[in-house]
Order: C-alpha cells, then structure tokens, then sequence
C-alpha cells in the first residue's frame, strides 16, 4: 500500500455479470517462482507472475540478498546465486501486509550465514511467526523476535542463520504450507535429509516446483495416512522457465459474485485447479452451484482449467472441516455465499482464521450482522442463515465495513455489496493491491 491515507471504495448492486476474463497469477506460486529461481545456479524466466505488493515484497528481499531480477514486458528472468549463495542484507527486509514472504524468507535465511531483521505493515506485526520459529531454532537459527502482552512471538524479528544447519525430522501439530514451506527451504542448504510428516494434506506447490528445480526430495505416506516429505539438502538447483497460472483464490471472488448474482454467466481462463486448492470449487457445487471446468490441461506440473459459472440458486451445507486446508484463504468469500443461500451453512475447524491478516472470523461476522445476516461466531467457524437469494441490507446509510487491512475481507464484502439493497463501503480499498491489481476494473468490466 503506498499512501498511509485510507480509499473507502462503495459497491453497488450490478446487473448480470458476463464476459471472458482471466484473473493475476497465483500468489503461492509466485513467490516460490521468485524464490526457487533464486537458488538455482544460472537464468530462469517467469511469466504470468502476480505484480501485488506480497510478491513484490519477496522479490525486492531477494534482490537485497543477491539475486538479479529483472522484469521486460511480461517476462521476469531471476539470476540465481545458488543453494548456500546468499549475501548478507544491508538493510531490514520490509515485509508490507505478507505472511508468506515473511515466513518462507526466514526458512530460507535459516540456513545460510547470514543474519537479517523481518519487518512489516501493522497488521503484518500482529501476525504470530512461533510456528515457524520452532522447528527453523530445532535446525540450529538463532530468532530473537518481539513478544506479545499475550505471549506470542511477531515481527519485527531478527534471524541468524547458521551453515551447517541440522537436519530434523518435524510433525507438523497444524496444517500449514507456509511452515512446510519454510522447513523445506531450510533443508535446501542442510546436509543430509530433513524430513517433514504432515498428517494433513495442505497446498502442495513447493514439493511439486522443487521436484521440477531437480531437487531430490520424495513424497510417501507412513502407516497413519500421513505425508511423509524427505528432501536431500545441499541441493543444486537448475534454472527454470516457469508459467504461473491464474489464482485459484483470486478467482474465487469472481465464481461466488457470478453464482449469487442473477443472471451472470462468466468463463475465467487459465486458473490453476491444484487439488490442495480447489476446496472451494467443490463445497459450491455441493451448494448447488453450476461451476464446471472447460479445456483441462497441465502447465508446468500444475492443472489448469477454464472456470465457467452460471448464477445458481444455492443451499446451506454443513462444511465438513477436513477439506479447510483445501480452501483456509476463501472462507470470508464463502460466508458471502453463505449468506445468499437457502437454509443454513455450518463451519468449523476454521482456528486458522484467527490468525490471518485479520481475526477472520471475527471480522466477516461484524461485517455480515452489519448487513442483516443471522449467524452465530464459534471459536472456530461460522454458523450463517442464507437469506435464500433475497438481497442483503444496505440502502441510504450505506454500511461501512471495516476491512482490518485485510484484502480478503475487503474483497469478500465488495462481492456483497453487489447483492445489497443499495450498496456497501469498504472502509480501505488499498489492501486489495496486495494479491489482486485491478480487482474493481475487472469487477466493472464484468458488469458493464
């Protein structure tokens, strides 16, 4: 976000919604394309990767550790340094609104050594980083971070790196990508093999990109069902040319805003339909939403799809809460779906919520009351009495929605308020920029 200065931005009912579009690339593939590009000894080419300020984030930290990145056109080519390349920082990387660049980065500083300080935007410092902090300290890194008044470690946090690092066998107690992700990207530079047990499945990016950077790394599953993830540290990396397909989770605001608005019938191309990310899709159709997947193929190891989504009516469900991991990042867009449903949609399992960009659960429940809707909040989920299609509050007061400086929350209620009796404003547009450029273009270009 480049000016301090809030942007309240009001949505309004539109008509149908349609057209063929495509939405920016895929936020979680992005910043492994940068990163892993980093560590590979030579050129690699990335096109389609998302220019939102999290991605840009992790790039300009890896510039500050050695890496050349250069963008023309459309193409981003990455001269990587190598596994164990990295240079010392001169200053504090700056982090702005991302938890993944935050916590990937401190896996991969972890180590090398080399020592750097992670700081970042006010809803960034609120984020806890002790499930990360745990298993980089069990392999050897000294973290020193700012503790809470209810003791949890945040930013901003220092991290020394140590080469060689130990190599640890970790259980993962909550299922998170994002710490996977970090154990994976310290085990690169670590002699011998680190391995992670994951008892459930989460977004799976980073073992597939390193399988294709020609990292030895393997995936089995042990005598409980759980994921076992070995990968050979000292690895060296090959260059890469890396196509990153459409975000399945900016997509989403656009599948739920065509099936609750009447009449819609759109068609998003190239979106990435990764199974460990597709929870969403899924739970829709189980709502009665008409969603189908049109040209499937595979690009750079990922599947992809055309996404075509006609206005549907929809039904409460019970969400079962094994398949959150699948979608933990669209629940606020769903709660809108929720909303617009007939009968009453249960969720649960949703802890992870609380600890996002925002209290999640918290703030889309105050948002949603504001709007008329019955719900009650548990500890972890929502449990929502669609208003069975009919339109949700708005009107002359024009409800202003707090945002907490969360771009999923600010999207979530931008979808709703095309479905209120008046309209809604958003108290700050800007965090949007974060993970979707040109969200409200797009969105008026599907009304238009």
């Amino acid at each position: 976000m480049t000016s301090n200065t809030p942007q309240p931005a009001t949505f309004k009912p539109s008509g149908a919604l349609s057209g063929k579009i495509s939405v920016p690339g895929d936020k979680s593939i992005s910043h492994r394309a940068l990163i892993f590009s980093a560590l590979a000894v030579g050129k690699s080419r990335i096109t389609g990767l998302l220019e939102g300020e999290d991605v840009l984030a992790t790039a300009d930290a890896l510039r500050a550790m050695g890496a050349r990145i250069e963008k023309k056109d459309d193409v981003w080519t990455v001269h990587g340094v190598g596994v164990g390349g990295l240079m010392q920082p001169d200053a504090a990387l700056e982090m702005g609104n991302s938890g993944t660049s935050t916590r990937l980065l401190m896996g991969l500083i972890a180590s090398h050594a080399i020592s750097a300080t992670f700081i970042g935007d006010a809803s960034l410092t609120k984020r806890p980083m002790g499930r990360v902090i745990e298993p980089l300290s069990q392999m050897g890194a000294d973290i020193r971070a700012r503790e809470t008044s209810d003791h949890k470690a945040c930013l901003p946090l220092a991290v020394r790196g140590i080469c060689p690092a130990i190599p640890i066998e970790y259980r993962l107690p909550v299922a998170s990508a994002q710490v996977k992700s970090a154990i994976l990207l310290a085990g690169l530079n670590t002699p011998g093999i680190t391995r992670i047990i994951e008892p459930v499945l989460t977004r799976d990016h980073s073992e597939t990109m390193l399988k294709g950077f020609g990292a030895q790394i393997s995936v089995t599953t042990d005598a409980d069902g759980s994921r076992v993830i070995s990968l050979t540290g000292e690895a060296e990396l090959q260059p890469q040319k890396i196509k990153v397909p459409g975000d399945p989770s900016s997509a989403a605001f656009l599948v739920v805003a065509a099936l609750i608005v009447p009449g819609s019938d759109i068609v998003i191309e190239n979106v990435g339909i990764n199974p460990t990310r597709s929870g969403l899709f899924e739970v829709l159709q189980n709502m009665g939403g008409d969603i189908s997947f049109k040209k499937q193929r595979t690009v750079g190891g990922e599947p992809v799809a055309d996404i075509h989504v006609k206005h549907s009516p929809l039904t409460g469900i019970d969400v079962p809460a094994h398949i959150a991991p699948s979608m933990i990042d669209e629940f606020p867009v769903l709660f809108i779906a929720a909303a617009l449903a007939s009968g009453e949609t249960t969720t649960r399992g949703l802890h992870e919520l609380r600890v996002k960009e925002s209290d999640r659960l918290s703030q889309m429940a105050k948002g949603l009351e504001l709007l008329g809707v019955k719900l009650t909040e548990k500890d972890d989920g929502l449990v929502i009495e669609g208003s069975g299609g009919k339109p949700l509050s708005g009107g002359r007061a024009k409800p202003v929605i707090e945002t907490a400086l969360d771009h999923r929350i600010a999207m979530s209620f931008a979808v709703a308020g095309l479905v209120t009796k008046g309209g809604l404003t958003i108290d700050d547009i800007r965090p949007v920029e974060t993970s979707f450029p040109g969200f409200d273009a797009l969105m008026k270009q599907l009304a238009s």
